[in-house]
């Protein structure tokens, strides 16, 4: 295995599968807590996606900030409070138009998929205040297509037809 093959980063992260597609390991989380939440200040994790793979649609109440680390550039997709859709393009290639950070607004709509269809792409998300489990929503293609029928065609390809259980 080599740093080119998505198995080596899984492997030597430790990453497991996430809910959302991909891979994911939580990698740091601050020691400081919001006192009235008993939550923390931030988490981070390390997430993979590999040739094929989805992050499929879902909403946090927090900010996510995602940092490029490896593979290939990936897009970020977000459909914003407002409705309107963005495709962050996460990466290196800066004359492309790629940038080494992207950030997701609270409250907005996102997933991700690899850029180019090929290789694996591994980045880093920092959550703030820290992810919780109860502030994470997954969503059905007719669940967004209900309040968002203008982007039937991204929609079609990030959002479950069902939510597996997990």
């Amino acid at each position: 295995m080599n740093q080119n093959d998505a198995n080596y980063w899984i492997s030597h992260l430790g990453l497991e599968p996430h809910p959302e597609g991909g891979f994911f390991k939580r990698s740091f989380e601050s020691t400081e807590e919001l006192n009235e939440q008993s939550r923390k200040l931030y988490t981070s994790i390390y997430f993979l996606l590999r040739a094929g793979d989805v992050s499929h649609f879902h909403r946090l109440q927090s900010d996510e900030l995602w940092y490029f680390h490896a593979g290939s550039s990936m897009s970020v997709h977000i459909i914003h409070q407002d409705g309107r859709y963005e495709e962050a393009k996460l990466g290196l290639n800066i004359d492309k138009g790629e940038v080494p950070q992207v950030l997701v607004p609270k409250h907005s709509i996102f997933g991700s998929s690899l850029a180019e269809d090929k290789s694996f792409s591994l980045v880093g998300c920092m959550v703030a205040p820290g992810f919780v489990y109860e502030d994470f929503e997954l969503f059905t293609q007719q669940q967004l297509l209900e309040e968002y029928p203008q982007h039937e065609e991204i929609i079609s390809k990030l959002a479950y037809k069902t939510i597996p259980k997990f």
